[in-house]
């Protein structure tokens, strides 16, 4: 299967120079469809600048990106036909009503008859959660309800791509769970690229990760595998009761690499097994554990790292990151 088949967005070697400062450094970006793509970075790494260069908002200086399958500067009026997008900081009329500024948008894409666009006027309004508040003045909204209104003004269209520019940066904890609901709710509707450095979100939403440092892409990969870690595979257990030499005759066997114990308490230890063939410890290092009589196994598991530990490992600490 060819990759405009299974790509929404593909970029090779896209490069953006302002006066001599490389923005973006031959940028290699796969987009699978259907994905929620994050698409992270500190400030200043280039995240923005990418969006203006898939939008056609900018021209790349070398390189190339498609869309679609179609190329960003020569089809770019084809291309933000099937494209939904939500600037950071949008702005709207203060007077008007969430419904009067979908409707307002709405005619940009639709001139049939009025009660379809009504229909889908609802429709988005419902999507968002912002049905209860259709017909009030935007200047009441709140962070979060004014966020759900520029989702649903980039969703008006039914997009086959939406691109939101850091969606809940600027929200407070409620806000950010409802966009990031809303977002999960358009997952079966389109294709989800955004940009952010909130390493929560981007870790409960996400499907697969791009990180961008200073203009340069350093890490891209399914959310499951940057998490699963580049160490060695190793498996948390609790345990509870006497450890009888079992930590000794683990570390013993050839395929076990380290052990290590951590502080516990109430009778509780916790290990963390390292382990070089992932297969015979899938198979027999629960059951080794459990043939001691005295241990109660209240916990096991492969290890999984936290976004914000593969961030820091891949970026650098010196890099700050809210």
């Amino acid at each position: 299967m060819s990759d405009t088949n299974t790509l929404v967005i593909n970029t090779q070697g896209l490069t953006k120079t302002f006066k001599g400062v490389n923005a973006l450094q031959s940028l290699d970006l796969k987009v699978p469809k259907h994905s929620i793509f994050g698409f992270l970075g500190p400030n200043g790494a280039g995240k923005t600048t990418t969006i203006k260069l898939l939008l056609g908002l900018a021209r790349p200086t070398s390189g190339s990106a498609s869309i679609f399958g179609l190329d960003v500067v020569n089809d770019s009026t084809e291309i933000r036909k099937r494209v939904g997008y939500l600037a950071q900081d949008p702005r709207y009329y203060e007077g008007m009503t969430a419904r009067e500024t979908l409707r307002f948008t709405a005619r940009f894409f639709y001139s049939g008859p009025t009660r379809a666009i009504e229909d889908r006027i609802g429709g988005t309004l419902e999507l968002v959660g912002l049905e209860d508040k259709a017909d009030r003045p935007i200047k009441g909204f709140s962070g979060g309800e004014r966020q759900r209104l520029g989702i649903a003004q980039a969703q008006i269209n039914y997009p086959d791509l939406l691109i939101l520019d850091e969606p809940a940066a600027a929200l407070d904890p409620m806000g950010r769970h409802d966009v990031l609901e809303v977002m999960e709710r358009l997952r079966k509707h389109t294709t989800i690229f955004y940009s952010t450095h909130i390493l929560s979100d981007v870790q409960r939403v996400s499907d697969t990760v791009a990180i961008l440092k200073k203009g340069q892409l350093i890490a891209q990969a399914p959310i499951e595998q940057l998490l699963a870690g580049n160490e060695a595979v190793t498996y948390t257990i609790g345990i509870k009761g006497h450890l009888n030499g079992t930590q000794a005759r683990l570390s013993s066997l050839p395929w076990v690499s380290a052990v290590n114990a951590l502080a516990g308490g109430n009778g509780h230890t916790h290990w963390q097994v390292s382990v070089s063939d992932e297969a015979a410890a899938e198979d027999q290092l629960l059951r080794l554990i459990l043939e001691d009589g005295d241990l109660t196994v209240t916990e096991f598991g492969r290890k999984k790292y936290d976004l914000e530990e593969v961030f820091m490992s891949i970026v650098g600490e010196e890099q700050h990151v809210r």
